[in-house]
């Protein structure tokens, strides 16, 4: 690949590889290690069909089925927006800022087309920093976007705890998850069954007095947890940061905590 790997990539329905790329700058961002700034596709001998760069994305971006890009990007608040967010530790912004998400739609040529800004419909006076061990150089950090079956997005964003679904005609959150019971939690994976596979890190849960992680599947319409894996000793199945689940076909799921493939039943 031209760029080492901005975290993500997906294999799409015609076989090509659908990749984010890391071009490093040196902002706060540029410099972090879930930086990207390009998304390509390429076939399976390497060759690069097309590319977008945006210096602003992180972690996720995904090819969407009208064939445009969305692409998970980040920014420095207003001052009148950062001074409201609640939770971290103080005196850990970043040069005195904080950095929140966005989202962008790009054509394939390189067009913007279409904008959803965390700060207009997340409160972060009430969507607070979880972690009282976290910094305050991000409020949302974003770590997931996905196109659901409907059109509508899923986006997840570990420093607040919480999951939304966005309506992609108008913008509005149509659903909302946050916590406690989710706790730092990645990799939130639509099923057949429209309910919702999460990894629940929970490296500081509001509702208990120590952490650990489980993997829970969650009703999208009622947030009710269907199902869940938990250690019965729950401190033996803990993973603070990053990891995935995977439900397989026959109902089996895989978890794979800091490169420990977990398989669950």
């Amino acid at each position: 690949m031209p760029y080492p790997p901005g975290l993500y990539g997906y294999l799409t329905d015609k076989g090509t590889l659908f990749y984010n790329g890391k071009i490093p700058n040196e902002t706060f961002l540029g410099k972090a290690p879930f930086k990207g700034g390009a998304a390509l596709e390429a076939d399976w001998n390497g060759k690069v069909l097309w590319e977008v760069r945006h210096p602003n994305h992180h972690h996720d971006g995904r090819l969407l089925k009208n064939g445009n890009v969305l692409l998970l990007c980040a920014t420095e608040l207003s001052n009148d927006v950062a001074r409201k967010v609640q939770g971290g530790r103080p005196g850990t912004e970043e040069k005195g800022k904080i950095w929140a998400d966005y989202l962008v739609e790009m054509t394939k040529d390189g067009r913007s087309v279409w904008e959803w800004r965390s700060w207009e419909h997340l409160d972060p006076a009430k969507d607070i920093i979880t972690a009282v061990q976290d910094e305050r150089s991000e409020w949302t950090h974003g770590n997931a976007v996905m196109e659901l079956p409907d059109g509508n997005l899923l986006v997840s964003f570990r420093d607040i705890s919480t999951i939304i679904k966005i309506e992609r005609r108008t913008g509005q959150i149509l659903w909302k998850m946050g916590a406690p019971p989710l706790s730092g939690q990645h990799a939130p994976t639509p099923l057949p069954n429209d309910n919702i596979l999460i990894f629940d890190n929970g490296p500081h849960r509001l509702d208990e007095s120590f952490p650990f992680s489980r993997v829970i599947e969650v009703n999208s319409r009622t947030s009710e947890i269907v199902r869940k894996y938990e250690e019965g000793i729950l401190s033996n199945f803990f993973s603070p940061r990053i990891s995935n689940a995977q439900r397989f076909p026959m109902g089996i799921r895989s978890s794979m905590m800091d490169g420990l493939d977990v398989f669950l039943k």
